[in-house]
């Protein structure tokens, strides 16, 4: 595991270790606004388990985003009656506004958020917090998507989830299967970096935390939940989904750009194994020949399948250019990492297009043979071409491993080293005590 503790570098991902006395290891919060029907029966519900079930110190954060009925009062009286139960009010609504407030704010290592209504079956937060702190991986998210969950839900929701979760994975290709189920959980350190590149304060403020970790390399834990639809549910959904369709636009267009600074974000956290250094790189000729024939053994039986299977619908040349297209294309990346030793996504677009070169003399070679064979026979038979280009074809890996060897991955161990850049230094947030008022000054 990397131990760089040098200024302005993230720690690494691992298990947390026992906190001071009196800071918890969990922080639960729950955004509310006008839910004094349920905030006292989902409180006490959740400390009931956490007490029952989890083995750290906890805390029950209760969020309350402006709102206008009874609920401050009870939040209030929770926090009075329960020293592991704070209460935040906040004047500006907006689920994402609250769970930044209070997440940026936090002093437990690990952050969670639930609905109010309980719709996720509780026995599934332990799961979802325990990648966190053991370092397994840096978010977590309940899924109502996987195979294994259990769902009790109208279809008009079943549908709208799904059919928003395909416009996600079309659209900004994400991989995690269930953006807006309210059960989920995020390392500390995660937040302090993640969160100020968020900028919905919505309910899009799930989605888009998401796609940005998922960008930047972030590890996203799913767990299948159970979970029944809430038919009081105060949410809009029309307007939600206008909002969130609207939020993919913006968070599409900013990735397209480049705008957004994922740099940050790259790999700071935990032993990536793509940042370890590899000793056993491939030195020397003999070496380098030997894996070179092997790929470019497979690679010519890759050829060949191909080249049989596009002769079927064309002429020769066509099922040539085309088997030899993609076949150079495996070839380049198979022996850029079996044979020469580069590692990583560095210089990948370079080499392709390098590859794309040889390939292209490779071409010439083997449409050459074909050329002279047409002109020497009207018809040949099929064995005859197949045996005119692999002898070319041989011809063309020779020349492929020198232009390989000595331009497109050339020895580059007595090169100075580039630094590395190093993660820009974050300050640690206040911690906030309570009860408090927050006032967001957030234009939106």
């Amino acid at each position: 595991m990397r131990t760089d503790s040098s200024p302005g570098t993230l720690p690494a991902r691992e298990h947390l270790p026992a906190t001071a006395a009196g800071t918890p290891v969990l922080d639960v919060v729950i955004p509310v606004y006008n839910e004094e029907k349920d905030l006292r029966r989902c409180v006490l519900r959740l400390r009931e388990h956490l007490a029952r079930t989890f083995p750290y110190a906890f805390r029950v954060t209760i969020a309350d985003n402006a709102s206008t009925d009874a609920t401050p009062l009870i939040a209030a009286e929770l926090a009075a009656n329960h020293p592991d139960v704070t209460n935040f009010r906040l004047e500006r609504k907006g689920r994402g506004r609250a769970l930044r407030t209070v997440w940026s704010a936090s002093d437990a290592p690990v952050l969670a958020y639930m609905d109010v209504d309980l719709s996720t079956d509780l026995n599934a937060l332990l799961p979802l917090v325990a990648p966190l702190i053991s370092g397994h991986s840096d978010l977590a998210i309940g899924s109502r998507l996987s195979r294994t969950s259990r769902v009790v839900r109208g279809p008009k929701r079943e549908f709208i989830s799904r059919a928003y979760n395909l416009i996600l994975r079309g659209s900004l290709q994400a991989r995690f299967s269930d953006a807006q189920c309210g059960f989920k959980a995020i390392r500390r350190e995660v937040a302090q970096v993640l969160l100020p590149l968020v900028e919905d304060t919505g309910w899009f403020f799930d989605t888009e935390m998401l796609v940005l970790a998922e960008r930047a390399g972030l590890r996203i834990h799913e767990v299948p939940v159970d979970w029944v639809d809430d038919p009081d549910s105060t949410v809009h959904i029309v307007r939600t989904a206008t909002d969130d369709l609207k939020g993919v636009w913006r968070v599409g267009r900013a990735l397209t750009t480049g705008s957004l600074p994922l740099d940050r974000l790259a790999r700071p956290f935990g032993d990536d194994p793509r940042d370890r250094e590899i000793t056993d790189v491939p030195k020397g000729l003999a070496r380098q020949l030997v894996g070179f024939c092997v790929v470019g053994g497979l690679s010519t039986l890759f050829y060949l399948l191909l080249y049989s299977g596009f002769r079927q619908f064309g002429g020769s040349q066509t099922a040539n250019a085309l088997a030899l297209l993609l076949s150079a294309l495996a070839n380049t990346a198979a022996n850029r990492r079996l044979t020469f030793g580069v590692r990583g996504r560095g210089g990948a677009v370079r080499h392709q297009a390098q590859g794309l070169v040889v390939f292209a003399i490779g071409l010439a070679l083997t449409s050459g043979s074909l050329a002279a064979l047409n002109a020497a026979t009207t018809s040949p038979a099929h064995t005859t071409e197949i045996a005119v280009l692999v002898v070319a074809n041989l011809a063309a890996t020779v020349l492929r491993f020198l232009l390989f060897r000595a331009w497109v991955f050339p020895d580059r161990r007595d090169a100075a080293p580039v630094p590395t850049p190093s993660v820009p230094e974050y300050a640690e947030p206040a911690v906030l005590s309570e009860p408090t008022t927050i006032s967001t000054g957030d234009p939106r």
